[in-house]
């Protein structure tokens, strides 16, 4: 696989160094990368219309981690859901509820409908291009809108945090709907909740299905393999194990392709200081003399190898949610 698609954002120009993480970013972008050359383009440069954003007048507008299907990638920013058209990014399809708040992932189900991990209501939505909503549910079980009110509109909303939950990523095992959730350190059945995968206790990301094994990445750069049929770990890799030899702090660790039952594609974002600093506690357990910029990286984990490292900074990229494989006409 030459060429990937990577989905994050540009960080605005920062008087201050601890300002809020909803309010660092000024420009979403999708780049394709070319992993032989270790270069890359733009192919989406986007702003999100201020009637979608926080009102505070400086909203953080990024893409997080989104879906391919065919010839069309679906992806989210914080408040809003886009479609476009590969491999030319014409924008077809495009819906913005007034329940989304920090929007994480979104996923398309085999049958069309939309799902996204609506993290700021620590739930999951269901929905159709069109607007309709089909199914909600609250991450931690009982009425979706117990602690949030209808009438709302979340999208004018700078932060709901603190999250009680903090779901990521939304991913599908045959008919059944499954997403992580970050504080819990798991993923867990949406539509058969006995079902549940305890996973670390470090913030989980991903959910990538491949050869019937489900990968998730950690933020503290840790890759958790479960066998998708017993819903058991088979193995956890720890790559900073593997890539210690700098000495570098590698990286908020999200965004992953798998390519083989030993290779795969792993993305890193600059951890850069916050007033939110809970999520990042492990950094400070972590011996390191720098800070990696954000790039990703292609393993071998069988070899326990880092193959090739691609600094993302020198295209505008500097916080990073997802790695997909690109469709070349």
């Amino acid at each position: 696989m030459r060429y990937l698609y990577v989905t994050g954002g540009h960080q605005r120009f920062r008087v201050f160094k601890t300002e809020r993480e909803w309010n660092l970013y000024d420009q979403a972008l999708i780049l394709r990368v070319d992993t032989e050359t270790q270069s890359a383009e733009t192919q989406v440069a986007y702003e999100s219309p201020a009637e979608v954003c926080a009102s505070d007048g400086l909203p953080s507008i990024l893409f997080k981690a989104g879906t391919l299907s065919s010839q069309e990638l679906c992806v989210c920013t914080s408040t809003e859901v886009l479609v476009f058209e590969l491999p030319n990014f014409r924008r077809i399809g495009y819906a913005s509820l007034p329940c989304f708040n920090d929007l994480h992932h979104v996923y398309r189900a085999r049958d069309g409908h939309l799902l996204v991990a609506n993290t700021g209501l620590d739930m999951v939505v269901e929905f159709t291009l069109d607007g309709r909503i089909l199914r909600q549910w609250n991450v931690l079980g009982g009425d979706p809108w117990e602690r949030f009110s209808r009438e709302t509109d979340y999208r004018r909303v700078a932060s709901t945090k603190p999250h009680l939950s903090h779901p990521n990523f939304v991913f599908q095992i045959g008919d059944d709907y499954w997403v992580t959730r970050g504080h819990q350190g798991d993923a867990i059945c949406l539509t058969q909740p006995q079902k549940r995968v305890q996973l670390t206790s470090v913030t989980p990301h991903d959910g990538f299905i491949h050869r019937g094994r489900i990968y998730f990445t950690t933020v503290d750069g840790t890759i958790v393999i479960v066998n998708q049929d017993t819903l058991e770990i088979e193995e956890i890799v720890d790559l900073k194990a593997i890539d210690n030899q700098s000495g570098a702090l590698l990286g908020w660790c999200r965004g992953l392709y798998v390519l083989d039952d030993s290779r795969m594609w792993v993305g890193f974002t600059r951890v850069r200081k916050t007033r939110f600093n809970e999520k990042v506690n492990w950094v400070k357990h972590v011996f390191h003399d720098w800070e990696k910029p954000t790039h990703i990286a292609l393993y071998d984990i069988r070899a326990q190898r880092c193959l090739k490292d691609i600094n993302l900074e020198p295209y505008g990229l500097n916080v990073l949610f997802g790695i997909l494989p690109a469709q070349i006409s």
